[in-house]
């Protein structure tokens, strides 16, 4: 199976996720014939299932959740029921924070026990999980206790952001072949925990990807069109940068070698 990457949605904040102008089934990662469903928001299963990349949920392997806000993580009970054929066949690990088992829990008591495995994320922790290196390395300021992945197999690295505001330790961190960004609004609004497009501008040319990924979008980034504001970074930065659009299949094996290539993106 080829590496990729399927966009099952490209929302975020309230506006944009809610009336669903863009999707919000989150992202799911295939490395080494591994699949992780990376947060699942409303839709997930459906996108998946609808998804030109053939999506099966009886096949994933993991659903790591980045935090418990209803965008990342309103499907994960109904991908768990689905991945492991309403637990009449137990299999699967879920990552996922304290807070989202403990404190004010998304997942259901009952579908944790269909799964073979639930590994607490924490700032610092790295997991090693069927040939794939998963690792949280430090902790986002945003309302909820939350954190970036990064994921490595085959001497590819893939970062991604999930939910924060900027802060400078994170240039340390999120650092990869592959940088996805949620990238929120297209200017600053202080009281938001969430990257603006300046933010993503210091990031991109600081950790210097092969590859930059903008997602998440709110209203103000879906009005300024962002495969727009894609372009104007990738042409002042010399970055490859692209907005990825819901449904976008990205495989790495093409992508990666023919890095100056007009990405293809394939919807629903």
């Amino acid at each position: 199976m080829d590496k990729r990457i399927v966009f099952l949605g490209t929302a975020g904040g309230r506006i944009v996720v809610f009336k669903q102008i863009r999707a919000s089934g989150g992202i799911w990662v295939t490395l080494n014939n591994i699949n992780l469903h990376i947060d699942p928001g409303p839709g997930a299963l459906i996108r998946a299932l609808k998804s030109k990349a053939n999506l099966d949920p009886e096949k994933l392997d993991a659903i790591i959740l980045s935090h418990e806000h209803l965008d990342h993580s309103a499907d994960v009970n109904v991908m768990i029921e689905a991945m492991t054929q309403g637990g009449f066949k137990p299999r699967g690990t879920l990552f996922a924070t304290k807070t989202a088992l403990e404190d004010d829990p998304v997942v259901l008591r009952y579908v944790r026990n269909y799964l073979n495995d639930i590994k607490i994320i924490e700032e610092g922790a790295t997991f090693e999980f069927k040939g794939i290196k998963i690792s949280t390395p430090v902790r986002n300021i945003h309302g909820q206790e939350t954190y970036g992945i990064i994921i490595e197999a085959d001497n590819l690295k893939i970062a991604y952001t999930s939910d924060t505001r900027f802060f400078e330790k994170m240039l340390d961190f999120y650092r990869g072949d592959i940088l996805i960004l949620n990238t929120l609004r297209l200017t600053k609004k202080h009281e938001l925990d969430h990257l603006d497009v300046e933010d993503a501008r210091i990031i991109i040319s600081q950790t210097k990807p092969k590859l930059a990924i903008l997602t998440h979008f709110g209203m103000t980034m879906v009005r300024a069109h962002p495969w727009e504001v894609a372009k104007k970074l990738q042409d002042e930065l010399g970055t490859k940068v692209i907005a990825a659009n819901d449904g976008m299949i990205l495989n790495l094996d093409t992508e990666l070698l023919n890095i100056d290539e007009k990405p293809k993106f394939n919807k629903f």
